[in-house]
């Protein structure tokens, strides 16, 4: 067996709670998503997970919640990389819009199809196909080394960021990725063999 892989999406964000597109812009979490990432780290810590490595976005919500986790584990000064590649996907025009203002504007089936599709965007932003193509290299290239040399790594990113790795380890096809739902703050650990292949996975919560 290799190494550990856990992959947590960040807690409640204030736009999460007010229903906002949210994408590229930078809202902090809510009082809510900092007892999320919290837990996190508690129940990271109860299953005797000390990390190595730790990336995250380059979005505060991601980064708070990070290094809440950390502090829980008692390893604040684990040192971080963060990148704009684990960014959550980009919404566009529909960027701090509430969710059903942006149906009022455009319809809701339009609005279903760009939430829902594979590689349909909305204007001005990015599809899920598009995150996948950016998230995905760097998790090749930066990420996944560390985690075939043996090392326990943990990404703290977005739900599309991270649907887009979960597609590769999960091998779910373009459908089946728009079902996969990642909640805020629960911890997904992957152990991975030395070809990369999944060797077992369990979520935290």
């Amino acid at each position: 067996m290799s190494g550990t892989l856990v992959l947590v999406r960040h807690g409640q964000s204030d736009w999460n709670l007010k229903n906002l597109f949210t994408g590229w812009r930078d809202p902090d979490l809510t009082p809510k998503g900092i007892e999320e990432a919290k837990a996190a780290g508690k129940a990271l810590m109860a299953k005797g997970l000390h990390f190595d490595v730790a990336y995250t976005s380059a979005l505060t919500r991601a980064q708070h919640t990070l290094a809440l986790i950390l502090a829980e584990l008692g390893q604040s000064d684990l040192p971080v990389t963060r990148d704009a590649a684990l960014n959550e996907r980009d919404y566009g025009e529909l960027s701090g819009l509430n969710k059903d203002d942006a149906r009022a504007k455009w319809g809701e089936e339009q609005v279903h199809i760009w939430r829902r599709s594979y590689d349909v965007p909305p204007p001005g932003g990015e599809s899920l196909k598009d995150t996948l193509a950016r998230t995905l290299p760097y998790f090749v290239t930066d990420i996944l080394p560390e985690v075939l040399a043996g090392k326990t790594v943990i990404v703290a990113a977005h739900g599309n960021s991270l649907r887009s790795i979960c597609k590769v380890l999960n091998r779910l096809d373009n459908e089946a990725i728009l079902g996969f739902e990642i909640a805020t703050g629960v911890p997904m650990i992957y152990r991975l063999g030395p070809d990369a292949r999944v060797v077992s996975s369990e979520t935290l919560g």
